[in-house]
């Protein structure tokens, strides 16, 4: 756990700096790593990026309701989302609505572009309900991992 902790923290850290921030040395440390990424713990690498340093954006979380809540639909409606690159998040929810999607755009005209080309295909949407992120104050890129696993 604490080795995922510290990953989360710093992905790029050398295997000598993390054995020395987990209190192992480093051929363990360094097994370790491997057999979590191995096992699927670790699924990637990454970089966080500064979106506003390369220019403007607009974040839009999208309630979306399909036409008919069967496997085919929700099959067909996921694999749509999975080919938009402007799509972060897809969640199937319960509720009031089927899904609520993380949309990035260039501008509310392209994020409108991009949900009129998803209605004009068979990908069962019935109704959608956009909301324009103003301001994200709090962001989070690593999982509460002692919180939820001690």
């Amino acid at each position: 756990m604490r080795i995922l902790v510290q990953l989360q923290r710093q992905g790029r850290m050398t295997n000598v700096h993390l054995a020395d921030a987990v209190g192992l040395s480093t051929s363990p440390c360094l097994l370790r790593v491997k057999r979590l990424e191995q096992a699927g713990y670790i699924t990637g690498y990454g970089a966080h990026l500064n979106l506003a340093r390369l220019g403007e954006t607009v974040t839009v979380f999208t309630e979306i309701t399909l036409a008919d809540q069967t496997l085919p639909y929700f099959t067909r409606f996921e694999a749509a989302m999975r080919g938009l690159d402007e799509v972060m998040e897809c969640h199937l929810v319960s509720g009031g609505y089927d899904y609520l999607v993380k949309f990035v755009t260039r501008s509310l005209s392209h994020y409108q572009e991009v949900m009129e080309g998803l209605l004009e295909r068979p990908v069962g949407i019935s109704k959608y309900f956009s909301y324009i992120v103003i301001k994200t104050p709090i962001r989070k890129t690593e999982q509460p991992l002692m919180s939820l696993f001690g």
